[in-house]
């Protein structure tokens, strides 16, 4: 049977921390192919003309959730990821972007807080790579104080039939794995 388990796990010592660094977008459309292997993507190939978007995220500012859901009459189980990022000030460009943003799938690359010890590079998460993440929700806003939010809040989500997965450890920049291809990463 192939859903054997195959491994159990102990208590972890507390040495983790929560919270997301930035936020990779790649246009899933533009994926010609990725190969992922026991939770890890190994491989990604967006074609040496496609770039991938950077948004660096302030401390406490973004999060991600993904909701496991079956049915044990239908014998069925998939995965909603979700991930809500807040952008501080609302500027002309990020109004064009959002736009963009909604009207496309998008492949999701998360750099966590959370750091591999045996290198001491960051965590990346990688989401929607069967079926894209879509921006379905946010909101543009500035509050009547001083003191008020001015800026937006989007949330991302998705519907996958596997869970997200885990990209192969990089060199020295995220995403810089040698059978990954694309054109470049751009963060302005």
């Amino acid at each position: 049977m192939s859903c054997n388990l195959t491994k159990g796990r102990n208590i972890t010592c507390r040495d983790t921390v929560g919270g997301i660094k930035a936020i990779y977008f790649a246009q899933f459309d533009e994926v010609a192919s990725y190969v992922t292997a026991s939770g890890e993507l190994t491989d990604f190939d967006l074609g040496a003309s496609d770039d991938i978007y950077k948004y660096t995220l302030k401390r406490g500012t973004a999060s991600c959730t993904e909701t496991i859901t079956g049915s044990s009459e239908n014998g069925t189980v998939f995965y909603t990821p979700s991930v809500e990022i807040m952008l501080h000030k609302l500027t002309k460009e990020d109004q064009n972007q959002v736009k963009l943003l909604a009207s496309n799938r998008l492949v999701i690359f998360l750099e966590l807080n959370e750091v591999l010890t045996a290198n001491s590079h960051n965590v990346l998460l990688a989401l929607g790579l069967e079926n894209g993440m879509e921006l379905n929700a946010g909101t543009n806003v500035t509050g009547q104080n001083f003191g008020d939010m001015n800026g937006y809040t989007w949330t991302f989500d998705g519907m996958e039939r596997d869970p997200m997965v885990t990209v192969a450890d990089y060199t020295t920049t995220p995403l810089d794995n040698s059978a990954f291809t694309f054109q470049s990463i751009v963060t302005s």
